[in-house]
């Protein structure tokens, strides 16, 4: 416990510089929206390229982690849509609202995991957390995307714009070029992979300090349902469903706690910026992303004392 809890020290500590920043007006509004697009756009595509083209997915069990991944959100997903016509009529979630659970209930901080990962179990918790991008970040903006142009759109997007959404969302074309370039291993030049590598590294200390700067406690005041649903099912279910998972496809040891790791942290703070951008409850997506970072604070260190 003292080890993940030393560990989780710095990260929580870059998500207190980054609200402190905002809130003592350091940096304004403005120059907080810049700084977030050159990291989603520019900082993060550059760390999911570089980490997937470098790691040997041979060294790691890649099916089982994957699939448990995979099977865990699909899973909660699947609930949520079941639930939907009860979830509007008892709870009055709206479309929006929902798209906002549907996020806050599946979508994961790649920021806080990969920082975690790689602090607590070293170059193994890197690799398998590569192997938590190429199984979650394409199938989580797929689910993100098509729900919110289902229930969120004020009109029902056409194929082609969707896909044209799909295609220019960063998390999913840095996977893309990442997984291509670990298949095909053509020679980069050893200038290029150190740039890439120094901008994936600045990603993760921006995108913690992004999170933090997204922390807004005055939207607390009326915690509702919506709070609630979303908030459990992430810090809690998801993670108890990719534990049993694991273990019934024999992860074990380190490729265990990463597993979970990449599970029980908060959702995405990408997450907000997609519902602004397609019509979701934005309002409610901070609530939950603010929540979730909060008690992530207690749940992870108890999660993963559990497990060790």
């Amino acid at each position: 416990m003292p080890v993940v809890a030393a560990s989780l020290i710095p990260v929580f500590l870059l998500l207190l510089t980054g609200w402190a920043t905002r809130v003592t007006r350091v940096i304004d509004e403005v120059q907080w929206a810049g700084f977030e697009r050159v990291t989603y756009f520019v900082l993060f595509p550059a760390l999911v390229i570089e980490t997937l083209a470098r790691t040997d997915l041979r060294t790691v069990p890649l099916l089982p982690v994957g699939g448990t991944l995979v099977a865990s959100i699909l899973i909660v997903a699947g609930l949520l849509l079941a639930l939907r016509p009860v979830l509007k009529e008892r709870w009055r979630i709206d479309g929006p609202a929902f798209t906002s659970v549907m996020q806050g209930a599946t979508r994961w901080n790649t920021f806080v995991a990969l920082a975690l990962a790689g602090s607590l179990y070293g170059p193994a918790g890197t690799t398998l957390g590569a192997v938590a991008i190429a199984a979650m970040i394409p199938l989580l903006n797929v689910i993100a995307v098509l729900v919110l142009s289902r229930y969120a759109a004020p009109a029902r997007l056409s194929t082609g714009a969707l896909l044209g959404t799909l295609a220019r969302n960063p998390f999913i074309w840095s996977c893309a070029i990442g997984l291509a370039l670990n298949v095909l291993r053509p020679p980069i030049p050893a200038p290029l992979m150190s740039f890439a590598d120094i901008l994936g590294r600045a990603s993760l200390a921006a995108g913690l300090l992004v999170v933090g700067a997204g922390l807004d406690l005055s939207r607390l005041r009326r915690p509702g349902p919506a709070l609630f649903l979303a908030t459990a099912l992430k810090l809690v279910v998801l993670p108890v469903l990719a534990a049993g998972f694991a273990r019934l496809l024999g992860v074990t040891g380190t490729g265990l706690a990463v597993t979970v790791l990449c599970t029980a942290v908060p959702t995405a703070s990408g997450s907000y910026m997609l519902a602004r951008q397609m019509g979701g409850d934005s309002p409610l997506m901070a609530e939950i992303l603010t929540v979730q970072t909060l008690l992530a604070m207690l749940t992870l260190p108890l999660a993963l004392a559990l497990l060790a």
